[in-house]
């Protein structure tokens, strides 16, 4: 089989030594690489019912078949470990161009196991590991970090990982950067390697892996350029990236705001794609090996932040911060942007915890004062959260934690421990699902269906048929996730397309019921690692609030009865029984 290493590097933190392992042909046959060689790893690797912050929890690296190859949206890794947040298996994945470094390290997986005792920072190559003492940029942010890497190492061709302040205190929600404004940002990977004193990681290497057909490869590169031309996605991305979506996320009155009380933010227009556009230095954006680009590079033009620039904001801190938070101005926005940026922790469980606080001072739960649109608050609320100080304490536990010491369980919204992202499930209610049954929270990439619920391949409030069309894209994407592609080009790779990557790449010969096979070993596992954890089908669930409060001119809601037929035929769907335990007998064994 061509398009991997079939070998994975292991690093003992404990005695700071590392070794291989070989990986059989088999292995990626049944899960690829990407999201299911990870989870198969962990299956193997980690023992059940550890805690996160165990030295005994793996964190592992993994790149794909497409990865330093020229096929579009090829330049991602993936990061898998159990979740401090949530608990349950954790991937998470990130752009920029870190990707192609991994790969010609010459390892399908990097595996981390144990824990150092003292701050590193890891050198990673094709031909050895080196340990180097981190002591110096503890307590650095994530900026000035990569700025010291970068004239410590002194090698081209380097990519970087790092953590922040946040991850380094073991913030539970704590993001792993790279490319100063690129996350691995849910479930808060960053914070299981602040948990064993890794600072950073810089891979290099000259290794190149061998796929099936270079030719075909290339060809289809040079295909994909000419058909993305004219596609209206593609264009979309390039013309006005995801802040696009708050015009169209609040005419549908989906965008949450005031956290989660309503579906519309009046004034949306002031932080729009637009009005970005309209009043700042913008620029496209891309990651190596992408002709979306659809990251902003932008510029503060005046204000009390002029000349900050970052890549983004992108529509989920947009809404987060914007919507959840009611700040109303984009200076603002970006302001906290890149402070989340800098400090290591993800935008959108950082904005709705903070809109979460705001309620709670409403409320007189907390001696806090703050309210909505405050951003200066908000800010200093990031600074405590990152450092553990005061009330950031109690939020660095993230909201199931923050929540039972307020006594606000039934008014917190999250799945899992994990906040949704900004596609309102009483409007969409295939969000809903996803949101339920997600494997790492109420994840809203893990399908993306509010796509298919917006473009009208099935109406946002039908629920007649809605899983079995919301498997076929949670398959597709899951697949994505196992080559690693990026997200954004799920309209341009189909199931046509998948199996032709699959064939160019690895020199397997698929059709849509084999990948669909691939997919289902992936999504079956990743369930029988949180079964293992704990998981029942009563954590398949979503807020209270979801099924009480009603939002938009016709007060949508969820209601219970809606979500557990939804639930029902996703379950019969996947071959689950009706607890949501998988019937399959899955190819571990290999």
């Amino acid at each position: 089989m061509k398009g991997f290493f079939k070998k994975v590097l292991i690093i003992n933190l404990d005695e700071r030594r590392y070794y291989t392992e070989d990986i059989p042909d088999e292995v990626y046959r049944n899960f690829l690489g990407g999201k299911g060689l990870g989870i198969y790893l962990m299956l193997k690797r980690n023992r059940p019912l550890i805690d996160a912050f165990s030295p005994d929890n793996n964190f592992i690296i993994n790149v794909g078949p497409v990865n330093d190859t020229s096929i579009w949206g090829s330049s991602r890794y993936g990061v898998f470990t159990k979740s401090p947040l949530t608990g349950y298996f954790s991937h998470s994945y990130s752009g920029g161009n870190v990707a192609e470094p991994i790969s010609r390290t010459g390892f399908d997986a990097i595996i981390l196991e144990g824990a150092s005792s003292d701050p590193i920072f890891l050198l990673i190559s094709d031909e050895h590991v080196e340990f180097h003492d981190a002591t110096k940029i503890w307590g650095s942010d994530t900026y000035q970090t990569q700025d010291f890497l970068a004239k410590r190492i002194g090698k081209k061709d380097t990519g970087t990982l790092v953590i922040g302040p946040a991850g380094e205190n073991m913030v539970r929600f704590a993001s792993v950067v790279n490319n100063s404004w690129r996350c691995a940002g849910r479930t808060g990977v960053g914070a299981v390697l602040g948990s064993k004193k890794v600072k950073a990681l810089v891979f290099y290497g000259k290794q190149h892996r061998e796929t099936a057909n270079p030719e075909a490869i290339k060809g289809f590169r040079n295909a994909l350029l000419e058909k993305a031309k004219t596609h209206p996605s593609a264009n979309f991305f390039k013309n006005v990236g995801t802040p696009g979506l708050v015009s169209i996320i609040n005419t549908l009155e989906a965008f949450p705001t005031r956290y989660w009380h309503e579906g519309r933010m009046e004034g949306w227009e002031e932080i729009s794609a637009e009005a970005l556009h309209a009043h700042y230095s913008v620029k496209p954006h891309a990651c190596r090996r992408c002709l979306l680009a659809c990251g902003r590079l932008t510029r503060v033009n005046k204000g009390r932040y002029a000349g900050l620039t970052i890549e983004g904001p992108e529509y989920e801190t947009i809404y987060a911060f914007g919507g959840l938070c009611l700040i109303k101005s984009l200076d603002g926005i970006i302001y906290l942007n890149d402070l989340c940026d800098r400090l290591g922790m993800d935008t959108i469980t950082a904005g709705n915890l903070a809109a979460f606080v705001i309620e709670a001072s409403r409320m007189g739960k907390i001696r806090e004062n703050i309210d909505y649109g405050d951003v200066e608050g908000i800010a200093a609320l990031l600074y405590k959260i990152s450092l553990k100080e005061g009330i950031g304490g109690i939020l660095a536990e993230g909201i199931v934690h923050a929540a039972h010491e307020w006594g606000l369980e039934d008014f917190a919204i999250h799945v899992k421990g994990m906040e949704p992202g900004g596609y309102d499930p009483r409007i969409f209610k295939g969000m809903g699902l996803a949101y339920a049954t997600s494997d790492r929270g109420a994840c809203h990439l893990r399908s993306t269906f509010f796509r298919a619920e917006i473009t009208g391949i099935i109406p946002p409030d039908q629920i007649e048929g809605k899983a079995e069309v919301f498997i076929d894209f949670e398959d597709r994407l899951t697949l994505q996730d196992s080559l690693i592609l990026c997200r954004f080009y799920r309209d341009l790779y189909l199931w046509d397309e998948l199996a032709y990557i699959v064939e160019i790449t690895t020199g397997m010969k698929t059709r849509k019921e084999d990948l669909q096979r691939i997919a289902s070993h992936v999504q079956n596992a990743t369930r029988v690692f949180n079964i293992r954890e704990g998981l029942t089908r009563a954590d398949d669930r979503l807020p209270p609030r979801f099924f009480d409060e009603g939002i938009g001119s016709k007060k949508s809601v969820i209601t219970r009865e809606e979500l557990e037929r939804l639930k029902d035929d996703y379950y019969r769907l996947r071959g689950w029984d009706t607890n949501g335990i998988p019937l399959e007998d899955l190819p571990l064994n290999l």
